[in-house]
């Protein structure tokens, strides 16, 4: 059992670590899984940052409301289907 510390000081553990952010993964985790929630927090932070979406949406030559809609769509597979999954 790993302990760690949170900024108020108190030790908190990994288990309580990943029951409270779940992007933070564990072993388990496939690599499609890892680059979904990289992806997704990536689109939630841009999306977020009102600055960085109008960076974008000037880039793009587009509205801000069409780059805020089409980074929304791609929250929903980041990185295309999932892959099949083999029981060999």
């Amino acid at each position: 059992l790993v302990t760690m510390s949170n900024p108020g000081g108190a030790s908190i553990s990994t288990d309580q670590l990943k029951a409270r952010y779940i992007g933070t993964g564990d072993a388990d985790m496939t690599k499609y899984e890892w680059l979904t929630n990289i992806h997704r927090d990536t689109f939630a932070s841009h999306v977020g940052h009102y600055d960085a979406l109008s960076y974008f949406a000037v880039a793009q030559n587009d509205s801000i409301g069409r780059v805020r809609l089409e980074m929304l769509e791609q929250m929903i597979q980041p990185c295309g289907p999932p892959p099949s999954k083999s029981d060999a």
